[in-house]
C-alpha cells in the first residue's frame, strides 16, 4: 500500500481550510516529520530528514504564518468522532506537563508537574481526549497561563499572548473545551477528569448545566452529606436578624470519613475490562450522597448540593475518591469502569510526547506552541486512523472499538488483527512517508499494542 499517498489524501481536507499555497505546502512535510524517525522533532531536526536546506520556512510556517488553528481543530474534532465518537465514547479533561529550561517559553513557570509528580519548571497543557475502548484521540491542547505570566504585560506582548488571554482556572479552560468540541460535532456519553478538575465545584456544576454525564476525582477532604439528609428551617433567635438559610438535619462530613463509616462489606471486588495479564479488577464502594457544594453556610460549610455516587477505589497503600452523576440504579461494575476509563489520556499524552515529539517544540512564542501541539494532535490522528481501519478489516467511516467484556481473551498481543497489521507495517515500502521506524519503532510499548 501506498503510505505516502494514504497520508496525502488524508490531509487534503485539512490542507483545503489553510489560507495560502505556502502553508498547504510545508504542513504536510510538517506532520511527515513528525510521523518520522528521529528522537529530536524540533524544526531544524525534521527539516533536515524532510526538506533539507528549508528550516527556516518550515520555521516561519509554524511560529510566524498567521494561520488560524480554529477550522483545523474543528475538522480533528470531526474526524476524531468518526473514528471513536458515540454514545460508548468518553471525554477526557486532563493537563500534561512539558519541562522546560529558562523563563522566556509562553507560560512556562515553577508549577505542579504530574510528569515528575511534584513541582518544576514547565509549560502546562489542558487536553481534551475523545476516547472509545483503549483508542485515544486528543483533540484539544490548551495552555494554561499562570497568574505571573497573566499580570505581566510585557512579558505576554514578548511571548506573543493575544489580548484576548487572560489567566483561567484550568476548570474553565477545560469547559470552553467542552463547548467547543461539542460545537465540531464530537459526541460522547461521559466525562471524565481527575481531582484537579473534579475538586471544583464549579467545573462540577458547568458540566450538569451542559446536561453531561461526569465521573471526576476528588479530595478526600471533600464533605458530603447521606442522600437522605433534609433541610430544616432555621431558628429564630430572641434578637438581631432571623437566619436566613435552612439547616441540614445532619452535619457534613469528610469523604474519607464518609467511606471509613461504611460496614467493611461495602467494598466489593470488581472487574472493569479484559488486560494484558487478564482481567482488570479492583476493589469499590460505592453509596449515594449529596455533595456539601451548595449555598455558603455563616458557619463555613455549604448546603447539600444535588445527590450523586460517591465512589471509592480501595488499594493497598491508598484510596482514591470519586463522584459521578450516573443513574442511582447504575451497577457498582459500570460506575468503576468508568472512573478506570480516565488512563486513556495519559497513554495518548505519552505516545504524542514520546513517538511524535508533543514536548520537542523549541519555539517560544503562543502561536507556535498551539501549532505545534495541533500538528502533533493531527499526526496522532492519522495513526489511529490506520490502526482502526487495519485492525477492523473495514472501509473508511466504519471504524469503532468496544470494551472486551470480562474475562474475555485479551487482543492487545495476539489475534489475527494484531498479526495482520504487524505484517502490513513491516512490509510497507521504502519510499514511503510511514516507513516501518516511524510506525513501528524498537522502543514502541504503546502505538501499536495498545491498540490491539
Amino acid at each position: 500500500m501506498d503510505w505516502g499517498k494514504e497520508l496525502e489524501n488524508w490531509l487534503s481536507p485539512f490542507l483545503d481550510r489553510l489560507q495560502n499555497v505556502a502553508q498547504r505546502r510545508w504542513m504536510p512535510l510538517y506532520v511527515q516529520g513528525l510521523l518520522g524517525p528521529g528522537e529530536r522533532k524540533s524544526v531544524e531536526a525534521m527539516a533536515e530528514r524532510v526538506a533539507p536546506g528549508n528550516a527556516r520556512p518550515l520555521q516561519n510556517f509554524l511560529s510566524a504564518a498567521p494561520w488560524s488553528p480554529s477550522p483545523l481543530e474543528e475538522l480533528l474534532a470531526e474526524e476524531a468522532n468518526r473514528l471513536v465518537g458515540g454514545s460508548d465514547a468518553v471525554l477526557v479533561i486532563d493537563d500534561t506537563p512539558l519541562l522546560k529550561k529558562g523563563e522566556h517559553s509562553v507560560g512556562v513557570a515553577h508549577q505542579y508537574c504530574s510528569q515528575l509528580g511534584k513541582t518544576a519548571n514547565c509549560q502546562v497543557l489542558v487536553s481534551t481526549t475523545l476516547a472509545q475502548g483503549e483508542v485515544p484521540v486528543c483533540i484539544g491542547l490548551r495552555l494554561y497561563l499562570p497568574e505571573e505570566w497573566a499580570t505581566d504585560i510585557d512579558r505576554c506582548c514578548a511571548a506573543g499572548v493575544p489580548l484576548t488571554v487572560s489567566a483561567q482556572p484550568k476548570w474553565r479552560i477545560a469547559l470552553d473545551e467542552i463547548d467547543r468540541v461539542r460545537r465540531a460535532g464530537a459526541t460522547f456519553g461521559c466525562v471524565l477528569g481527575d481531582a484537579e478538575y473534579g475538586k471544583a465545584a464549579a467545573f462540577r456544576a458547568g458540566l450538569v448545566e451542559r446536561g453531561l454525564t461526569y465521573a471526576v476525582g476528588i479530595l478526600s477532604t471533600q464533605h458530603v452529606y447521606p442522600a437522605d439528609v433534609s433541610l430544616e428551617p432555621p431558628p429564630r433567635g430572641a434578637r438581631g436578624r432571623p437566619a436566613s438559610n435552612p439547616v441540614p438535619s445532619v452535619e457534613s462530613r469528610s469523604a474519607a470519613d464518609f467511606i471509613a463509616a461504611l460496614p467493611r462489606k461495602t467494598f466489593r471486588r470488581v472487574s472493569w475490562r479484559a488486560g494484558t495479564k487478564g482481567a482488570m479488577r479492583g476493589d469499590f464502594a460505592a453509596v449515594r450522597v449529596r455533595v456539601a457544594d451548595g449555598k455558603a453556610l455563616s458557619t463555613g460549610g455549604h448546603l447539600p448540593g444535588a445527590e450523586v455516587w460517591l465512589v471509592c477505589e480501595r488499594r493497598s497503600n491508598e484510596r482514591k475518591f470519586y463522584v459521578t452523576n450516573h443513574r442511582a440504579e447504575t451497577p457498582l461494575a459500570e460506575l468503576a469502569a468508568a472512573i478506570k476509563g480516565r488512563w486513556v489520556c495519559e497513554q495518548g499524552h505519552q505516545q504524542m510526547k514520546e513517538e511524535l515529539g508533543l514536548d520537542h517544540c523549541e519555539c517560544r512564542n503562543w502561536l507556535a506552541l498551539h501549532h505545534h501541539a495541533l500538528l502533533t494532535m493531527i499526526a496522532l490522528c492519522f495513526l489511529q486512523h490506520l490502526r482502526l481501519r487495519e485492525k477492523n478489516g473495514r472501509g473508511l467511516g466504519q471504524s469503532r472499538t468496544a470494551t472486551p467484556s470480562d474475562g474475555a481473551p485479551d487482543p492487545s498481543t495476539s489475534g489475527p488483527s494484531a498479526q495482520a497489521f504487524r505484517t502490513t507495517v513491516s512490509t510497507l515500502s521504502a519510499p514511503s512517508l510511514l516507513l516501518p521506524e516511524i510506525v513501528m519503532p524498537a522502543n514502541d510499548r504503546y502505538l501499536i499494542q495498545s491498540i490491539f
